[in-house]
């Protein structure tokens, strides 16, 4: 099942966009690489190519960056999971 899903898209900025849709509670950097089984470092670099792609964006909180879909980000995300449920 996770194979057929693998072939399409790269594993991790794919659950990364699907797990900031599904939660209501705040994400931050380290909370999103443990929940898509990263390291720190490679969730970062993975958020930084998602922001230039517009699909997600920060707020700045104390000391804590918190990530937010952005309308884009929503719309890959419903079609992310979309797919999923058609190749499972």
């Amino acid at each position: 099942m996770k194979e057929n899903f693998d072939i399409f898209f790269r594993r991790k900025p794919a659950l990364m966009l699907v797990s900031l849709k599904k939660s209501t509670r705040m994400r931050y950097g380290s909370l999103l690489a443990k929940e898509v089984d990263c390291t720190y470092s490679h969730a970062v670099k993975i958020l930084q190519t998602l922001e230039v792609l517009g699909l997600v964006g920060f707020e700045k909180r104390g000391r804590i960056k918190i990530i937010k879909l952005t309308k884009k980000g929503t719309e890959v995300a419903d079609a992310i999971e979309n797919i999923q449920k058609l190749v499972r």
